[in-house]
Protein backbone atom coordinates (compact mmCIF):
# COMPACT_ATOMS: atom_id res chain seq x y z
CA UNK A 1 0.00 0.00 0.00
CA UNK A 2 2.85 2.41 0.85
CA UNK A 3 4.61 1.63 -2.46
CA UNK A 4 1.44 2.32 -4.45
CA UNK A 5 0.91 5.61 -2.58
CA UNK A 6 4.48 6.73 -3.36
CA UNK A 7 4.14 5.66 -6.99
CA UNK A 8 0.88 7.56 -7.39
CA UNK A 9 2.39 10.62 -5.73
CA UNK A 10 5.38 10.54 -8.09
CA UNK A 11 3.28 9.97 -11.21
CA UNK A 12 0.94 12.81 -10.21
CA UNK A 13 3.92 15.15 -9.75
CA UNK A 14 5.28 14.19 -13.17
CA UNK A 15 1.84 14.69 -14.73
CA UNK A 16 1.67 18.19 -13.26
CA UNK A 17 5.23 18.93 -14.45
CA UNK A 18 4.28 17.80 -17.97
CA UNK A 19 1.20 20.03 -17.85
CA UNK A 20 3.39 23.00 -16.87
CA UNK A 21 5.84 22.14 -19.65
CA UNK A 22 3.04 22.00 -22.22
CA UNK A 23 1.77 25.40 -21.08
CA UNK A 24 5.33 26.70 -21.43
CA UNK A 25 5.53 25.34 -24.98
CA UNK A 26 2.25 27.02 -25.86
CA UNK A 27 3.28 30.39 -24.40
CA UNK A 28 6.66 30.32 -26.17
CA UNK A 29 4.96 29.37 -29.45
CA UNK A 30 2.64 32.34 -29.17
CA UNK A 31 5.53 34.70 -28.35
CA UNK A 32 7.55 33.42 -31.31
CA UNK A 33 4.52 33.65 -33.59
CA UNK A 34 3.99 37.30 -32.67
CA UNK A 35 7.67 38.13 -33.20
CA UNK A 36 7.99 36.25 -36.49
CA UNK A 37 4.78 37.68 -37.93
CA UNK A 38 5.93 41.18 -36.95
CA UNK A 39 9.24 40.55 -38.77
CA UNK A 40 7.47 39.07 -41.84
CA UNK A 41 9.43 35.80 -41.64
CA UNK A 42 8.24 33.24 -44.21
CA UNK A 43 6.41 30.26 -42.69
CA UNK A 44 6.11 32.03 -39.32
CA UNK A 45 3.40 29.74 -37.87
CA UNK A 46 5.46 26.64 -38.67
CA UNK A 47 8.63 28.08 -37.10
CA UNK A 48 6.68 29.21 -34.02
CA UNK A 49 5.18 25.74 -33.57
CA UNK A 50 8.61 24.19 -33.96
CA UNK A 51 10.06 26.63 -31.40
CA UNK A 52 7.38 25.58 -28.94
CA UNK A 53 8.21 21.91 -29.44
CA UNK A 54 11.92 22.62 -28.96
CA UNK A 55 11.09 23.93 -25.47
CA UNK A 56 11.29 20.33 -24.24
CA UNK A 57 15.06 20.43 -24.81
CA UNK A 58 16.58 22.62 -22.09
CA UNK A 59 19.09 25.27 -23.14
CA UNK A 60 19.58 23.81 -26.63
CA UNK A 61 15.92 24.00 -27.65
CA UNK A 62 15.79 27.79 -27.90
CA UNK A 63 19.00 27.74 -29.96
CA UNK A 64 17.55 25.14 -32.30
CA UNK A 65 14.45 27.30 -32.64
CA UNK A 66 16.62 30.02 -34.18
CA UNK A 67 17.85 27.95 -37.10
CA UNK A 68 14.64 27.68 -39.14
CA UNK A 69 13.58 31.33 -39.02
CA UNK A 70 17.18 32.44 -39.59
CA UNK A 71 17.41 30.34 -42.76
CA UNK A 72 14.01 31.60 -43.92
CA UNK A 73 15.16 35.20 -43.36
CA UNK A 74 18.44 34.51 -45.16
CA UNK A 75 16.78 33.05 -48.24
CA UNK A 76 14.07 35.72 -48.35
CA UNK A 77 16.66 38.51 -48.28
CA UNK A 78 15.53 40.16 -45.04
CA UNK A 79 17.11 43.56 -44.35
CA UNK A 80 19.81 43.88 -41.71
CA UNK A 81 17.57 45.63 -39.18
CA UNK A 82 15.22 42.61 -39.20
CA UNK A 83 18.16 40.43 -38.14
CA UNK A 84 18.81 42.66 -35.13
CA UNK A 85 15.13 42.62 -34.19
CA UNK A 86 15.11 38.85 -34.63
CA UNK A 87 18.04 38.38 -32.24
CA UNK A 88 16.45 40.84 -29.81
CA UNK A 89 13.19 38.88 -29.89
CA UNK A 90 15.14 35.69 -29.20
CA UNK A 91 16.89 37.29 -26.22
CA UNK A 92 13.64 38.63 -24.77
CA UNK A 93 11.73 35.36 -25.24
CA UNK A 94 14.57 33.23 -23.83
CA UNK A 95 15.06 35.50 -20.81
CA UNK A 96 11.34 35.81 -20.10
CA UNK A 97 10.90 32.04 -20.37
CA UNK A 98 13.86 31.11 -18.21
CA UNK A 99 13.42 33.75 -15.53
CA UNK A 100 9.65 34.19 -15.30
CA UNK A 101 7.45 31.83 -17.32
CA UNK A 102 8.96 28.44 -16.38
CA UNK A 103 9.43 29.26 -12.67
CA UNK A 104 5.88 30.62 -12.50
CA UNK A 105 4.40 27.53 -14.15
CA UNK A 106 6.41 25.16 -11.94
CA UNK A 107 5.24 27.08 -8.90
CA UNK A 108 1.64 27.09 -10.09
CA UNK A 109 1.47 23.39 -10.92
CA UNK A 110 3.88 21.84 -8.40
CA UNK A 111 4.38 24.48 -5.67
CA UNK A 112 8.11 24.68 -6.46
CA UNK A 113 9.52 27.98 -5.11
CA UNK A 114 10.94 30.43 -7.64
CA UNK A 115 14.42 30.30 -6.10
CA UNK A 116 14.52 26.50 -6.37
CA UNK A 117 13.45 26.47 -10.01
CA UNK A 118 16.15 29.03 -10.85
CA UNK A 119 19.05 27.65 -8.80
CA UNK A 120 18.59 23.88 -9.01
CA UNK A 121 19.22 23.60 -12.78
CA UNK A 122 22.39 25.66 -12.33
CA UNK A 123 23.70 23.52 -9.47
CA UNK A 124 22.76 20.22 -11.08
CA UNK A 125 24.15 21.50 -14.39
CA UNK A 126 27.53 22.00 -12.73
CA UNK A 127 27.47 18.57 -11.06
CA UNK A 128 25.98 16.61 -14.00
CA UNK A 129 26.45 18.90 -17.03
CA UNK A 130 23.72 17.81 -19.47
CA UNK A 131 21.55 15.46 -17.42
CA UNK A 132 21.42 17.74 -14.39
CA UNK A 133 19.89 20.55 -16.41
CA UNK A 134 17.57 18.19 -18.27
CA UNK A 135 16.23 16.42 -15.18
CA UNK A 136 16.16 19.31 -12.67
CA UNK A 137 12.53 20.44 -13.27
CA UNK A 138 10.90 16.99 -13.01
CA UNK A 139 13.08 16.13 -9.98
CA UNK A 140 11.98 19.37 -8.32
CA UNK A 141 8.35 18.55 -9.06
CA UNK A 142 8.71 15.15 -7.38
CA UNK A 143 10.60 16.52 -4.36
CA UNK A 144 8.06 19.25 -3.67
CA UNK A 145 5.14 16.86 -4.23
CA UNK A 146 6.58 14.58 -1.55
CA UNK A 147 7.26 17.50 0.80
CA UNK A 148 3.68 18.73 0.49
CA UNK A 149 2.01 15.33 0.69
CA UNK A 150 0.37 14.34 3.96
CA UNK A 151 2.42 11.86 5.94
CA UNK A 152 0.94 8.38 5.94
CA UNK A 153 1.66 6.21 8.91
CA UNK A 154 1.88 2.48 8.60
CA UNK A 155 -0.24 0.92 11.35
CA UNK A 156 1.63 -1.01 14.03
CA UNK A 157 1.38 -4.80 14.22
CA UNK A 158 -1.28 -4.59 16.91
CA UNK A 159 -3.38 -2.17 14.84
CA UNK A 160 -3.24 -4.00 11.53
CA UNK A 161 -6.39 -5.65 10.30
CA UNK A 162 -5.85 -9.34 9.65
CA UNK A 163 -8.99 -9.85 7.60
CA UNK A 164 -9.91 -12.95 9.63
CA UNK A 165 -13.29 -11.66 10.78
CA UNK A 166 -11.84 -8.95 13.02
CA UNK A 167 -13.96 -5.85 12.91
CA UNK A 168 -12.46 -3.68 15.63
CA UNK A 169 -8.95 -2.29 15.61
CA UNK A 170 -7.75 -1.78 19.15
CA UNK A 171 -4.99 0.63 20.13
CA UNK A 172 -1.73 -0.96 21.28
CA UNK A 173 -1.59 -2.02 24.90
CA UNK A 174 -0.07 0.38 27.41
CA UNK A 175 2.89 -1.35 29.06
CA UNK A 176 3.83 1.58 31.33
CA UNK A 177 2.03 0.17 34.34
CA UNK A 178 -0.29 3.13 34.77
CA UNK A 179 -3.90 2.45 35.59
CA UNK A 180 -6.62 4.34 33.75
Amino acid sequence: MQFQYQTNLTLDALRRWLKAQLYDCLIVSVLWLAALLWLDVPWAPFWALLAGMFQFIPHFGPLLALLGPAMAMLFSGAPLDHWFWFLGAYAIIAAADGLFIQPYLLHRENRVPFWASLLTPLVLGIIFPFWGVLLAPPILAIIYARRGAPKRKTPSKEQQFSGQGEGIILPPEDHSGRSH
